[in-house]
């Protein structure tokens, strides 16, 4: 082997820069090498975490009065957590007060979160029973000072039961928003995560909410369900919270490399119109490793195209209201 030779590269990086067959010479100058670099998938990704991590701040508009939101599906795996822990992260680094109610006793929003949620920690469970304020059991999510989240720990299993005797069962939530409200703790959004069923909890979320968005996942069968959650959601609009109704619905777990995904975004699409947020959230490997790093994807990985999606839709999902609120100003006027 030549001396002048340094090596070759063998692997191909993720997005398509093959240097398996680019030979350096002991000639080949830095900036020739770095010229190289600069136009691969790694340097891009990088450029776009940058743009997240120091540009993002301020680029939103605050909305004109807090916004409470609501994540339903009662299909399980649809991506209900993982839409709000990383719209919440979304949001919020671009300087937005965003605080995220995890209602799933299952408490996987508070672990993507990285914040504690083991038996005893003050959580949404003693929040729904009326023992502390919304403010004494929120905490101050590790990696951004912006994100705030209440947890949820084991002891929620239990209130479905403890909340059939209470009084006023369906509210409590909403009574304990009004009180942080009162408080001052002004709040830009409030994302409400439910579990996966249609029980007390549940309706807690939608009773304390303005808007539902509503996660569909581009697989097969996805559509069921979504029937019966609509007709939950027209309920309890009509007798328990008129100002309730259905914002937005976000496509996820696409892959554009399959037929199926098409049929099912294109379908979703026309049966339910502009609901649908045009931002699709795709399969990423980085999306699922994130919440075991105690991180959203938008904190894990800037770069990826999975928090580049959750960005888009945040700034969707904020600036269409925007404008539909502008539009619906201007018709009364």
């Amino acid at each position: 082997m030549s001396t002048d030779h340094v090596g070759s590269v063998s692997r191909e990086t993720g997005g398509g820069l093959n240097l398996a067959d680019t030979t350096f010479t002991s000639a080949t100058s830095t900036s020739a090498i770095d010229d190289i670099l600069a136009d691969s998938p790694i340097a891009a990704a990088a450029q776009r975490a940058t743009r997240v991590l120091h540009g993002a701040s301020g680029d939103l508009p605050r909305p004109a009065a807090q916004r409470i939101l609501t994540v339903a599906n009662q299909k399980g795996g649809v991506g209900k957590t993982t839409t709000t822990v990383n719209l919440a992260a979304a949001l919020s680094v671009h300087g937005l007060k965003v605080l995220v109610i995890d209602l799933d006793p299952q408490g996987n929003a508070s672990t993507a979160l990285g914040v504690d949620h083991r038996a005893g920690v003050p959580s949404s469970y003693e929040v729904l029973i009326g023992e502390i304020s919304v403010g004494d059991a929120m905490q101050t999510c590790p990696l951004n000072a912006n994100l705030f989240c209440v947890p949820a720990t084991i002891d929620l299993a239990g209130a479905e039961i403890e909340l059939v005797s209470i009084e006023r069962r369906e509210s409590r939530l909403k009574e304990a928003l009004n009180e942080a409200n009162a408080a001052d703790l002004a709040f830009d959004y409030i994302l409400i995560d439910c579990p996966p069923s249609l029980g007390l909890l549940t309706l807690n979320a939608m009773v304390g909410a303005t808007e539902v968005i509503i996660p569909i996942q581009c697989e097969y069968y996805a559509l069921e369900g979504v029937g019966q959650l609509l007709r939950n959601i027209e309920l309890v609009s009509a007798h328990l919270n008129p100002a309730l109704h259905v914002s937005s619905i976000l496509l996820t777990m696409y892959d554009a490399r399959t037929k199926l995904a098409e049929q099912v975004a294109t379908e979703v699409k026309q049966h339910f119109g502009d609901v649908v947020l045009k931002t699709a959230i795709p399969r990423s490997v980085k999306v699922s490793e994130a919440p075991g790093y105690g991180m959203t994807v938008i904190e894990y990985d800037p770069g990826s195209r999975g928090a580049m999606s959750y960005l888009d839709a945040g700034r969707e999902l904020a600036t269409r209201t925007i404008m539909s609120t502008s539009a619906r100003m201007s018709e009364e006027a």
